[in-house]
């Protein structure tokens, strides 16, 4: 069933405005015309026919791809990714686009959601499949490939209430994208639940777990880790990452956590904005509250005195992960929230911290609370409070961990089914 008309006539009263706000973001003219490019055609050239093609939205839903993507390329498959962030993006590049990989690798921004530059995009590429990840569904582009006979699977596919309720307001809309998928592979019977009451076909949809529990913290980032404690001065530091934050989530957990920053001189608050382009104003925010801070981008390591690290840099995560002994994962305190992936810090035995606005992991954090295996902090008071008891009672820490690898282990092997499902495709 093709696409409504309003929704295509809404594209392209919005197209002006997308482009201007691409423009306005674009760090200089080339970066501007190769972004215009890749969203509006004429594209790059596919630099291999037949791939393997993953769409991916952004940071979050690109990591939980990786294991497949890594399983696929290392079978020697030529593999496709699209984003629509320029975060997104980065991340796919800094994980694949390098030896041995960077042959069969391609990474460009989908292109805008309408009818002939989805199909022009599945013509020039002719990929083999097209995953989606996790609710990163558009119309014309399932509507295209369907046309054009490329097999679309929704992997690892997660649907809150809330947006559930969102789609519900278009049944026109996403009730044929949603019959539109050949296969429907959920994180959990809610989920599940969501999709089928929205329109989706439940003789080819099925519950299969989250990739996100088969996760593996890239070796390179641990050798990385014991590198620069052996370089700067990282002996005896207490060490909290606060990650993936939104606005303000720094400046009221950098509040909170100040009177003990300046009381301790061995702890340290490492700061990673989820997004680039907030970098300095939380340097700004550090500086402030009158706190010590250096900065990643500016080649700066971390002091004796200093209090804050701003790991402004993109694709390091699991590295600042790797130097701390608790963390927090933003994206929860703010409103609305939804919260960020906990898993990368528990898979590196990180005592984890979020707040109460998770709704978008709600069924995997919740798992970890109800086994004490995560803390759940109601506000950023609570959040300090915990991630120092963290750092200075290590015993405790340990214990959370433990209980947190025990449910890592439980919900493993989802990686295998998903395996299994795009198999039948190739």
């Amino acid at each position: 069933m093709a696409t409504p008309f309003w929704y295509n006539a809404a594209l392209a009263l919005i197209k002006p405005l997308y482009q201007w706000r691409i423009k306005k973001r674009g760090a200089n003219p080339a970066q501007y015309q190769q972004e215009c490019l890749e969203r509006f055609g004429p594209f790059q050239p596919a630099k291999n026919l037949h791939a393997l093609w993953f769409h991916a939205v952004s940071v979050g839903e690109t990591n939980a791809a990786q294991p497949l993507i890594e399983h696929y390329l290392r079978a020697g498959h030529p593999v496709l990714v699209t984003n629509t962030t320029k975060t997104g993006q980065a991340r796919a590049k800094s994980l694949f686009l390098k030896a041995p990989y960077e042959g069969l690798f391609q990474a460009v921004y989908l292109p805008a959601d309408q009818k002939q530059l989805a199909g022009g995009f599945i013509a020039k590429y002719q990929p083999k499949l097209l995953a989606l990840v996790e609710t990163e569904l558009w119309p014309n582009l399932i509507d295209q490939a369907r046309q054009l006979n490329v097999p679309r699977i929704l992997i690892n596919a997660r649907l809150s209430e809330k947006s559930a309720a969102g789609y519900g307001k278009a049944p026109s809309l996403t009730r044929p994208m949603l019959q539109g998928l050949d296969q429907l592979l959920a994180q959990d019977q809610a989920a599940l639940l969501r999709f089928i009451a929205l329109g989706a076909n439940p003789a080819q949809s099925r519950v299969v777990g989250s990739i996100k529990f088969d996760i593996q913290a890239p070796a390179h980032f641990a050798e990385q880790a014991a590198q620069l404690r052996r370089d700067w001065p990282l002996a005896g530091r207490k060490i909290i990452t606060i990650a993936s934050t939104h606005a303000p989530e720094e400046q009221i957990l950098l509040e909170a956590l100040k009177p003990q920053l300046q009381q301790h001189p061995e702890l340290l608050c490492i700061v990673a904005p989820r997004h680039p382009e907030r970098f300095d104003a939380v340097f700004a925010e550090a500086q402030k509250l009158g706190l010590s801070a250096q900065r990643r981008s500016l080649g700066q390591r971390i002091e004796p005195q200093t209090q804050v690290y701003l790991a402004d840099s993109m694709g390091e995560l699991w590295l600042w992960y790797a130097l701390s002994q608790a963390c927090f994962v933003g994206g929860s305190l703010n409103a609305p929230g939804g919260g960020h992936n906990v898993l990368e810090p528990i898979a590196l035995n990180v005592a984890t911290v979020v707040g109460p606005n998770y709704f978008n992991f709600q069924a995997i954090i919740d798992e970890f609370a109800q086994a004490d295996a995560l803390c759940v902090a109601a506000d950023a008071e609570q959040a300090a409070q915990q991630l120092l008891n963290f750092v200075f009672a290590p015993a405790a820490a340990a214990q959370m961990n433990a209980q947190a690898q025990a449910i890592l282990r439980k919900n493993q092997g989802s990686l295998q089914k998903h395996i299994a499902v795009i198999d039948q495709y190739l």
